[in-house]
This record gives structure tokens, C-alpha cells and sequence, in this order.
């Protein structure tokens, strides 16, 4: 579903997010779950003035650059979860990561 939002820049209905997803949800399933969705802050409601529409509160790369900070900060042992974590990147990752912590994003 936020796959869904995050692939435009504009708010969306439920009925176009059902249309967008292929119409293999129900529409009330779809609004069951923007509203879950809604109530954990991951989507906002009546953007861009147009009552019923749904964008996304942060995009992908934010919601899980959140979800590692909250993975680590519940991790006894932080430096150990990052050395497994920085281990399974691949090559292309890891040259990312280096020219990040580099400044050279």
C-alpha cells in the first residue's frame, strides 16, 4: 500500500490506490488499512484539499532509515548488530556505505 503512494507525488483515493494495486483487495479492505496506516502516522489524510486522499508521511527511505535507528536502539549490544549488519552487505553497498561515512555522499 505505501509502495503504492510512494510511486506518486500526488494524494491519492482509496479507490485509485485499489485500481493501482490491480483491484485484487476489496475496497473496504484497502480503507481498513490506509486507516491503520493512518492511526501509526505512516499516512496523511486530506492532502492537497481533496477529502478522502492519502500521501505518504515519509517516503521509503526515511520510514527505514527510522526502522534501523529503533532496531538498534533496542539492541543490547548495538555494535554487534551493526558489525552482522555491515558483514551482509555487498560489495556495491559497502561502497556506498564507506563514501557515506566519508562525506561524500
Amino acid at each position: 500500500m505505501l509502495a503504492a503512494l510512494w510511486a506518486t507525488e500526488q494524494a491519492l483515493t482509496p479507490a485509485e490506490i485499489q485500481a493501482g494495486l490491480g483491484g485484487g483487495l476489496a475496497y473496504n479492505t484497502v480503507h481498513t488499512i490506509l486507516k491503520r496506516l493512518y492511526d501509526k502516522g505512516l499516512v496523511l489524510r486530506d492532502a492537497d484539499g481533496r477529502r478522502g486522499c492519502y500521501r505518504p508521511a515519509k517516503n521509503a527511505a526515511e520510514l527505514t532509515a527510522q526502522a534501523m535507528r529503533r532496531a538498534l536502539d533496542r539492541d543490547p549490544d548495538p555494535a554487534s548488530a551493526l558489525d552482522r549488519f555491515v558483514a551482509s552487505l555487498s560489495p556495491e553497498e559497502t561502497r556506498i556505505l564507506r563514501g557515506l561515512l566519508d562525506g561524500e555522499a
